[in-house]
């Protein structure tokens, strides 16, 4: 009864946080404006509403991302930054611009999302070949391994001439997101009801090999869809937006130390919750040093780190009691 409450506040909240976004920026929109002036209409839907449906977009990609690999790690501190994922995607689109610098955004994407996946696959086979007797390890390997990937790039891109494009990628903002180029986020709604509806199966998964075989359920299948989705949507939202670290670490915690750990029940949750926090690090950006911007990247790798620290203290805190 409490969550059924609950859940109808979230959504509003993030309604109101999505219309603050539409109507907060360097150039002024109100309802007046939009109705009398042609000008404000058009930087409304060229500008203002993609970039709002990028965010909720990405912050549900990366969201639903960081709970599908945490069941399939069984690992609660791992996401696509914090396995490399979104760092080989990185280099993926590098690689795009090197070698097809006159590539559209739906290639670049596709060769990003190949090197997603291949990244995963290693950090995965990585992962089987360590005997891991600390949760805190998991996600160091996943870090070690994307600062090798992500001292690659860099190298590959001074030498190349493409730091700019690089660091472009890595600010993680989304103040160059306008209508015509956000448009592949949508398929990440894809992506998210594909997790719903395998939701009962990655729970399964989350179990282990052993005990998931046992009921019958195809481990490495399932282990694969889950990595390839979430290639899919740090590749497409790496290209789109950039790199957006935490995000799939720190809401899928937060959702499940209040509702526990079903999947399937937890997911809207998730999908709000990261929503309505990476419009609100994107609100403060844009607030903070106006007419400038902090890219949202920047508050949220602030607050997820303190919330990382705190996730860390409170399990020592757990395991030592």
């Amino acid at each position: 009864m409490k969550n059924a409450v609950l859940l109808p506040i979230v959504v509003v909240i993030v309604l109101v946080l999505a219309v603050a976004s539409l109507f907060v920026g360097g150039f002024d929109i109100s309802v007046e404006t939009l109705l009398n002036d042609a000008e404000a209409r058009d930087m409304f839907l060229i500008s203002r509403v993609p970039r709002t449906l990028a965010l909720i977009f990405a912050a549900m990609a990366m969201s639903v991302s960081g709970v599908i690999m945490q069941m399939i790690t069984q690992n609660k501190f791992v996401e696509p930054t914090t396995a490399g994922t979104a760092q080989w995607a990185g280099l993926g689109v590098l690689f795009a611009l090197i070698i097809l610098p006159a590539a559209d955004p739906m290639t670049k994407m596709v060769v990003a999302t190949g090197f997603a996946l291949f990244g995963t696959i290693i950090f995965i086979a990585v992962l089987r070949r360590l005997s891991v007797r600390s949760s805190l390890i998991v996600p160091l390997v996943g870090i070690m391994l994307g600062a090798v990937v992500s001292a690659v790039t860099t190298f590959l891109a001074g030498t190349f001439d493409l730091l700019q494009s690089m660091s472009a990628w890595r600010s993680g903002g989304f103040s160059s997101v306008v209508r015509g180029f956000y448009e592949p986020l949508w398929a990440v709604l894809i992506i998210a009801v594909l997790a719903f509806a395998l939701a009962n199966r990655f729970t399964v998964a989350g179990l282990g090999k052993d005990l998931a075989t046992n009921v019958g359920l195809r481990y490495e299948q399932v282990v694969f869809i889950g990595v390839a989705m979430v290639a899919v949507a740090t590749g497409v939202t790496t290209v789109v937006v950039g790199f957006i670290p935490f995000l799939g670490l720190i809401v899928p915690n937060l959702v499940s130390m209040m509702l526990g750990d079903d999947v399937h029940k937890n997911l809207p949750w998730v999908a709000l919750v990261g929503a309505g926090l990476l419009l609100a690090c994107d609100l403060i950006g844009r607030v903070v040093v106006a007419p400038m911007e902090i890219p949202a990247s920047v508050i949220l790798g602030v607050v997820g780190a303190i919330v990382f620290i705190a996730l860390i203290v409170r399990q020592r805190r757990h395991v030592s009691a």
